[in-house]
Parts: structure tokens; sequence; C-alpha cells
């Protein structure tokens, strides 16, 4: 059997297991404006809070700030993964769907969850699609919800 059919079988039995939650991160003003600077997005309900407290209660970071956090706020969840023989490399692949529910006002505190919800075998490589809710402290609602897929590429 092949290193990846191999870790194949290990990963599968992780299909949708909780592996919990993340440390909580401040998003902060300076974040967003640098976001901003980097995406020439200087939209008001970005920049101004005075402008944009009626609507929100302060400016609010770019959805798109929010979600490339993910790799920063799920780096603190712990994975229980088996030892995998034969690794060449892991790569972000994409995501299914992404949701922006919340948004995340100035000066709030997110975290992530994440959920196992498949594994799939493509030849030398697995995908493994995770569902990733961030969490805003004191909100209902999440910030967003996102299908994100993994690769790890094995040898032969």
């Amino acid at each position: 059997m092949s290193n990846a059919a191999n870790a194949y079988e290990l990963l599968k039995a992780g299909e949708g297991v909780d592996e919990g939650h993340g440390d909580w991160f401040e998003i902060t003003q300076e974040q967003i404006n640098q976001f901003a600077d980097c995406t020439i997005d200087h939209q008001f309900i970005h920049m101004d809070a005075q402008r944009a407290t009626p609507m929100f209660g302060g400016t609010i970071a770019h959805g798109f700030l929010t979600l490339s956090m993910l790799t920063h706020l799920t780096g603190s969840i712990e994975q229980n993964l088996p030892p995998l023989t034969g690794v060449m490399m892991g790569i972000n692949y994409g995501f299914d769907r992404v949701r922006f529910i919340n948004p995340v006002v100035s000066g709030s505190r997110v975290r992530a969850g994440s959920v196992i919800s498949k594994v799939e075998l493509k030849g030398a490589a697995i995908n493994s699609t995770r569902v990733i809710t961030v969490e805003i402290e004191g909100a209902a609602k999440p910030a967003l919800i996102a299908e994100w897929i993994a690769r790890i590429v094995f040898d032969g």
C-alpha cells in the first residue's frame, strides 16, 4: 500500500472530529489600516470611525482580513495527527465555501474553531477539508465560516 493510501486510512478516522478552538486574537485598527493599504481598499467602514460607528459600533475589519488570519487563528488549535510517512509537502488547496456572517469591529477578539469534515484520497495526495468557524468574543453569530481544503502530497 502506498504512503498516501496508508495515511488516508489513518486520517479518514478523524472525519467529523471537532478539533476544538484556538487562542483569542485581537483585531486592531492598525492591522485594518495596514490591510487597507495592502489591498487598496480604503472604504470608510474600515477607516472612518465617525462614519462607521452608527452602523457597526466602530470601524470593521475587511472580511478578507479575517479570512487571511485563518493560518494564524488555526495555528493554536491542537491537532492530533498520527505520524505520516512519505510526506513531501502540504499546501493550501483553497476553499469550497466562505461566508462572512458578522462584521468584526476594530478591537474585537476572535478565535477559530475547526471540525474535520472530509478526507479524500487523490492519487499520491490527500485533501483534508476543515470547517473553520471564526467566533467573535461576546457575539452570538460568528464572523465567518469557511470550508478550507489542505492538500498533503506524498512521495510515490
